[in-house]
């Protein structure tokens, strides 16, 4: 088949069985034939068509098939919810990378920055799926008393009664206890004795989701935020095997979004819906970002403690805490890099 003619069959949405040949040889090409044939790819999701599933990366794709990949999406979104849907290509600002910050001793654990970033971005309502995961901590009371210095473990040994191989106070906690929750459900927060810890996508400057695709579905965009090509995931899940801080959800069933939930305004490498078998995550609400906005997150924070903006620009208030506050990366020992920072008032 020449390659005028898989072009003008993709276009077309046709399929002759010859189309599907030539994606299959892309694959077997790249070494992957393997992990597609074993896990559902996107080219199986009921709701994609024949000429999404064989189109190209789309930062390979020409002006006109972006065009093109775009116009298919907005017509089955639309006609899928019932709601006028766009589909956006707004390009990564010039001279921009974004970084974020996050005040652990504000955050009070009450993860409206969760639903906030659910109904931006039409995450699956069933099963559900969240891009931001607040860990709940227990915040230990216990000091050290002298009743406890000869109360160790063995009680009684030729070599002293006080404990030759455990002391009194071990098992006993003080300030953060290595107990944590990822599912809470206190009558209200913020609980005394707790500390809560918001994770979400790091957006790396050395990501190893990144290095770990066998596709180069998932890539660094120019501002520094990791995207996904959805419809060029093959849904090997070698991103989220890579990724130390749980940042990737994959879609093990087809996504339910209801109609009256769905966000339509969307971008192509954002919050656009997504398929069974395809990997998603935080993209710091790209669609927004790119045109000045703060992320949902940011915005639905009731004490502020979240912060956005250019690491490039000395002014910008992620850059100012980055210079007067005590700020630390984590899982710093992965040297991934992350744009992602955490501080304390």
């Amino acid at each position: 088949m020449s390659e005028d003619k898989r072009k003008k069959d993709i276009a077309e949405g046709q399929d002759d069985g010859k189309a599907k040949e030539s994606r299959r040889d892309f694959l077997k090409k790249l070494g992957v034939a393997t992990a597609a044939t074993t896990v559902a790819p996107a080219a199986t999701a009921k709701a994609g068509s024949i000429a999404e599933a064989l189109q190209t990366h789309f930062r390979l794709m020409s002006d006109d098939e972006k065009k093109n990949a775009i116009a298919r999406l907005e017509k089955r979104y639309t006609e899928q919810f019932s709601k006028q849907v766009t589909v956006a290509d707004t390009p990564a600002p010039e001279g921009v990378l974004f970084g974020y910050a996050l005040n652990i001793s504000k955050c009070i654990g009450c993860r409206r920055c969760v639903e906030a970033c659910v109904r931006e971005n039409n995450q699956s309502r069933d099963p559900a799926i969240q891009w931001i995961r607040v860990l709940r901590m227990e915040r230990g009371n216990n000091t050290f008393e002298l009743k406890e210095l000869n109360e160790g473990s063995p009680s009684s040994n030729p070599l002293g009664d006080y404990g030759i191989q455990s002391g009194g106070h071990a098992d006993k906690h003080v300030g953060l206890s290595g107990s944590t929750e990822h599912y809470y459900e206190p009558e209200q927060v913020p609980e005394d004795d707790a500390i809560y810890f918001p994770v979400q996508c790091q957006q790396c400057e050395d990501p190893a989701c990144v290095k770990a695709c066998p596709v180069r579905a998932t890539f660094r965009d120019p501002n520094g935020i990791v995207v996904i090509d959805y419809n060029w995931c093959i849904g090997c899940r070698m991103c989220q095997l890579a990724c130390p801080y749980w940042a990737r959800r994959f879609n093990w069933g087809e996504p339910v979004l209801p109609n009256e939930d769905m966000n339509p305004k969307t971008h192509y490498l954002g919050n656009r819906p997504r398929m069974r078998g395809v990997m998603e995550k935080c993209t710091f609400c790209l669609q927004r970002v790119r045109d000045g906005r703060y992320p949902a997150c940011v915005e639905a924070c009731p004490v502020g403690a979240r912060k956005f903006g250019n690491l490039l620009d000395p002014k910008s208030e992620v850059r100012k805490i980055l210079a007067t506050k005590k700020v630390f990366r984590f899982k710093e020992e992965f040297n991934t890099d992350p744009k992602f920072f955490y501080y304390m008032d």
